[in-house]
């Protein structure tokens, strides 16, 4: 199932958003760490990783827009998910799994 996904630009654009999701809410999690007990670390490797796959997140957002000849709302909506805790989770449910019944 895995490997299916990284075949297409658009399976890519689901596995980076649900681990871009991931990131975003273990990130709230060691800001916890961070404030409450006094441990930087953690909340520094997260917020690393959770920059990364934002960036890559966009990229691919904009791939899979190109590619797909999404509507500029569609883009605007993909975005904005990027931006809201669960918001990628809803982006896979409600836009990229639709977009796979129109795969050519």
């Amino acid at each position: 199932m895995i490997t299916q996904l990284f075949k297409t630009a658009l399976g890519r654009l689901r596995i980076i958003a649900f681990l871009e999701g991931c990131s975003f809410l273990l990130l709230g999690f060691t800001m916890i760490l961070k404030y409450k007990f006094d441990m930087p670390q953690p909340n520094y490797i997260v917020g690393m990783l959770h920059g990364l796959l934002f960036i890559v997140y966009i990229i691919l957002v904009l791939q899979v827009a190109y590619l797909k000849k999404w509507k500029i709302i569609t883009i605007f909506w993909a975005f904005l998910a990027s931006l809201i805790p669960f918001g990628t989770f809803y982006a896979d449910k409600k836009i990229f799994s639709v977009q796979k019944f129109n795969e050519t």
